[in-house]
């Protein structure tokens, strides 16, 4: 029992010997983030970036909120919009899609800003919101 341990000490001494004898690996080479060009490169914050960036108010398309499938909670909905001072118009409920939808006006999306959309949201669990063209795609008749 004795002759194998020592057998298995002399293997281990060996074995270390024989990993030090080879090349330690290089790091891996990084390129430097200044070498690298295009438009990524320009890192911006979004309140820096401004109102097209962030959607606030952009060429033909207006903020849609709702979503909610039940009338009592669209009138809720209706009723805290209009507690914040924004401008609220009824879209016609699509027979396909069963929700109910308000059109913010332009000149007051700015007052639905990050915190008071996840106030709503908590409020109503299924609020969703969309920017989209505030002209239909089909002309009105």
């Amino acid at each position: 029992m004795r002759w194998l341990f020592l057998l298995l000490l002399v293997l281990n001494v060996f074995y270390y010997v024989w990993h030090q004898q080879e090349a330690p690996l290089r790091a891996k080479d990084v390129t430097p983030l200044r070498l690298y060009s295009g438009s990524q490169q320009d890192i911006r914050l979004l309140s820096e970036a401004g109102d097209a960036a962030r959607g606030v108010k952009t060429d033909g398309q207006c903020l849609y909120v709702g979503g909610l499938s039940r009338p009592e909670t669209a009138q809720a909905l209706g009723l805290s919009l209009a507690e914040l001072g924004v401008k609220v118009q009824a879209v016609p409920k699509d027979l396909s899609s069963n929700a109910y939808w308000f059109r913010i006006t332009p000149e007051t999306q700015r007052l639905l800003g990050d915190v008071q959309m996840q106030n709503l949201s908590k409020e109503f669990n299924e609020l969703k919101h969309k920017i989209m063209l505030c002209e239909g795609v089909a002309p009105a008749e």
